[in-house]
């Protein structure tokens, strides 16, 4: 992964942040779905997983896939959020989860580059068995676990133990979670920052809402 600013269409910045953060967020909705239920949206997911392949996009919208809607999981989910709605404790833990676990992938150097290193092998069996083939998920679910996955601060996902367990499972989960981290990385390089959070719920919100608008 780069921590280097990509290009951007003319707009908002707090829009942009906000559709960063959605990613997050719907990937965090992905993750609890999996857990609870072995299923999940197949648009969130097929788009958490072009994310994180894609990494040298030539503007913000191509990393998800150009069209807001590809995130409208998440965008639900980050507006239930902001606007203090009841939401699924677990999600609200995941997504900001990924956000704290970005910032330490941020602060190793090393790690970052082994990370961006990985992705550009995989990308390459992403062309060549489709992006979502499950060998280029369990590409993408070792790369978590031997990296993201080595901080002695890790995400714990709740769920069915007999779903969390079966095939493929875990290897989906990690892979949200590092599509989780990939939209934190974005939400950042737009100028996201934590401690902002609070002071433009109101901001998100309305950038949220306004995206539908155009």
């Amino acid at each position: 992964m780069s921590t280097t600013p990509i290009q951007s269409a003319p707009g908002d910045a707090t829009t942009r942040q906000a559709i960063a953060l959605a990613g997050v967020f719907q990937a965090a909705a992905v993750v609890d779905q999996l857990g609870r239920t072995g299923q999940c949206d197949e648009r969130a997911w097929t788009t958490l997983v072009r994310a994180t392949l894609e990494t040298n996009p030539s503007t913000f919208e191509a990393v998800y896939g150009g069209h807001h809607n590809n995130l409208r999981l998440g965008i639900d989910t980050l507006t239930s959020v902001m606007s203090r709605q009841q939401v699924q404790p677990e999600v609200m833990r995941y997504g900001f989860s990924m956000v704290l676990l970005m910032q330490k992938l941020r602060q190793n150097s090393e790690m970052m580059q082994s990370v961006g290193e990985r992705l550009k092998r995989v990308q390459g069996q992403g062309e060549h068995f489709g992006e979502t083939h499950e060998n280029v998920v369990a590409s993408l679910g070792e790369l978590y676990q031997e990296t993201l996955s080595t901080f002695r601060y890790r995400i714990v996902v709740q769920g069915e133990p007999s779903l969390l367990q079966s095939r493929m499972m875990p290897e989906r989960i990690r892979t949200a979670l590092l599509s989780g981290v990939r939209f934190a990385l974005l939400w950042h390089q737009q100028g996201g920052r934590r401690w902002r959070l609070i002071l433009q719920r109101g901001a998100i919100k309305r950038a949220l809402r306004d995206l539908d608008a155009r």
